[in-house]
């Protein structure tokens, strides 16, 4: 990924492969993106907080048991770009807790880490007939 891309275009990168890839790798319909970041309005930004939204929660999370983890979060960075102290606290909180959180810096490494997590682990694919939708 050129480098002039911003973590929107890097992530947005992402999940499009992700829903291209769904027949391949079937547990990528669970992928979603977490409501933080961005700007917005006060009155919004208040709202959302007191709906639970907290600083700091990676950007992506995969929730498919796969090689030994609950699931997998990813943090979403251009290369360069630094953890805030709430993403750390939250990416060792949650492998602590038994997922898999890593920090991807851009959208090949964060396919490549999908890719991984899913491909070894080809046995627990997702069951197509719970996953029509």
């Amino acid at each position: 990924m050129s480098s002039h891309l911003t973590e929107h275009d890097e992530q947005v990168t992402v999940v499009e492969w992700a829903r291209y890839n769904q027949s391949r790798y079937p547990a990528l319909r669970l992928l979603h993106a977490s409501a933080n970041g961005g700007l917005r309005h006060i009155i919004t930004a208040r709202r959302m907080k007191s709906e639970g939204v907290q600083a700091g929660i990676p950007d992506l999370f995969l929730p498919h048991a796969a090689g030994g983890y609950h699931g997998l979060f990813i943090e979403m960075k251009i290369k360069g770009g630094k953890l805030s102290q709430a993403q750390t606290w939250w990416l060792e909180a949650l492998n602590a807790q038994g997922y898999k959180a890593v920090v991807c810096y851009g959208a090949i490494e964060a396919i490549a880490c999908l890719k991984s997590y899913l491909e070894d682990n080809p046995g627990q694919a997702l069951d197509k007939s719970s996953a029509q939708a």
